[in-house]
């Protein structure tokens, strides 16, 4: 395959990962619920649900 050469003798960047995989997360917005007992609060900036304990009854929260 022919790759026609800039002035700088390289051959380009590609593609690489652009717009792929990036950031990882639902985002900021969004409930925590509680998967045993239905109650929900909202998601806190910075901190997954995962790690957040049911008020209620104590049950880590999984993202709604």
């Amino acid at each position: 395959m022919y790759q026609a050469r800039g002035r700088g003798g390289g051959y380009g960047q590609g593609w690489g990962n652009q717009g792929r995989g990036r950031g990882g997360g639902a985002g900021p917005g969004g409930n925590c619920l509680c998967p045993a007992c239905g109650h929900k609060i909202p998601h806190p900036r910075g901190t997954p649900c995962s790690q957040i304990s049911c008020p209620k009854c104590g049950t880590p929260m999984i993202r709604e």
